[in-house]
């Protein structure tokens, strides 16, 4: 998308004004509604077939934010706005209907300028995490998951991949992976994506340290297993590992923004199928940590791949864990489709997390993680049960207790938080963006990390 600046044509909008679509900032009296309506803009010109939006700078409030993070937030939103997952559809006759550019009414000054730059970046990463998100089970399995994440860091400086494959997680012992991904001829697949700008920073005992872990579930399909899902719960699960996608781009786009921060992506990439092999409810599985999880339901199985994957983080002796997933329709219950959960014990991290939820435009808002919840997730034959002892009663409660669990042999330095995105996979209509999946929360994440 061309982006023009039209300071010079004075006030009004550019020759060919016919062709653009005026932003409206009438009733954008807060943060929250003047994203949507540069998305509403956005909306607006393709519904009647315009290819231009034009932003008439003097009539924004400037909401107490600077020149930087206003241009950042009109660029990001536009071009995620613009977005469309069009891969399986056929081309119309008349061709796609995204915006060709926007224009840029108004004195814009460097600062400005950096912002709309950076904006273009964090978009680009956001709709990548989309597309990964959209692209249906069948052919998005772990392997192909694996190799997306190698393309989204390819080139990158200071970046590497690996991604261990079956016989690499059976080596190291990581049975809850194993476990869920056995109902399926897919073979699972650990990836870990690095970005190391920095030489690592060492604790007292010599141990390299100092990193940001994100953590992202990465079951690309999710049929529930043998507890299987009703037909109306079933038809998003290809989006079920929007979670490992986030992670992915968070890094990639730390990178492409040159942060200077250590951070490490780990994805349990699995598909969790009811075959043969299935992992069954009464199972009990022995997981990386050596805790044992017993099986109460085979789709509570997303917390599953994820206590292994805490577990690994703690190789990086990591100042910061933040693990993303769908994990539980209980949080949509909770918070309807506007806001992701958040759980950590950490007060300062949770307000931090809220105030940048806000700025970011990926709102969350936090739950409880009370001591008495803990006994909710106590296993009869295994050490943890993988589902409450009240069933859905406190559902995304007692999924964060459960991993929890395998973080309670962190350093007192490293601090956790775990964030639900459920209730924020998809779109809803009044967010001016197309149907499927949000994105989110990429740019939470990367405000995290560089606030961090």
């Amino acid at each position: 998308m061309r982006i023009i600046n039209k300071d010079k044509l004075g006030k009004g909008l550019p020759a060919g004004r016919q062709e653009y679509k005026k932003a409206d900032f009438k009733d954008a009296n807060s943060l929250r509604k003047f994203v949507l309506a540069v998305r509403k803009a956005v909306a607006d010109a393709k519904k009647d077939k315009m290819k231009k939006v034009a932003v008439i700078l003097k009539e924004i409030h400037k909401f107490g934010i600077g020149e930087r993070e206003l241009g950042e937030i009109i660029a990001r939103e536009v071009l995620i706005a613009d977005y469309e997952f069009t891969k399986y559809l056929s081309k119309p006759k008349e061709g796609w209907s995204f915006i060709s550019g926007f224009a840029l009414i108004g004195k814009v000054s460097k600062e400005f300028k950096v912002g709309i730059e950076r904006g273009k970046i964090i978009a680009g990463e956001v709709n990548m995490t989309r597309e990964l998100a959209n692209t249906p089970g069948g052919e998005m399995v772990p392997k192909t998951l694996a190799l997306a994440a190698r393309e989204a860091v390819k080139d990158l400086p200071n970046t590497k991949i690996t991604v261990l494959g079956k016989k690499e997680l059976e080596k190291l012992g990581m049975g809850a992976v194993l476990g869920v991904a056995k109902g399926s001829p897919e073979e699972p697949q650990f990836i870990v994506v690095e970005y190391r700008p920095l030489a690592p920073s060492y604790d007292k005992r010599g141990n390299k340290g100092g990193d940001i872990v994100l953590v992202g579930k990465g079951v690309t399909f999710d049929t529930g297993g043998l507890n299987l899902k009703p037909t109306d719960g079933i038809n998003d699960m290809h989006l079920d590992m929007s979670g490992g996608a986030a992670v992915i781009h968070a890094v990639a786009l730390a990178a492409k923004l040159g942060v200077k921060k250590n951070i490490v992506a780990l994805v349990p990439a699995v598909e969790n199928m009811p075959g043969g092999y299935s992992y069954r409810p009464g199972d009990i599985l022995k997981s990386l940590s050596g805790k044992t999880i017993e099986i109460k339901n085979t789709d509570a199985e997303g917390r599953v791949i994820l206590a292994d994957a805490l577990t690994y983080a703690k190789k990086f002796n990591p100042r910061l864990v933040i693990d993303v997933a769908t994990l539980t329709g209980a949080a949509c219950v909770a918070l309807g489709e506007r806001a992701s959960a958040i759980f950590t014990r950490d007060q300062e991290l949770e307000k931090l997390t809220r105030e940048l939820g806000e700025k970011s435009g990926d709102y969350v808002w936090p739950m409880p993680m009370w001591e008495e919840y803990e006994s909710e997730v106590k296993g009869t034959f295994g050490d943890v049960a993988n589902l409450g002892k009240k069933g859905r009663m406190g559902g995304a409660i007692s999924g964060a207790m459960f991993l929890l669990q395998f973080t309670k042999d962190y350093p007192k330095s490293t601090k956790w938080m775990h964030i639900d995105m459920a209730p924020t996979m998809t779109a809803t209509d009044d967010e001016f963006l197309a149907k499927g999946a949000k994105g989110s929360p990429v740019k939470l994440l990367l405000a995290l990390i560089e606030s961090y």
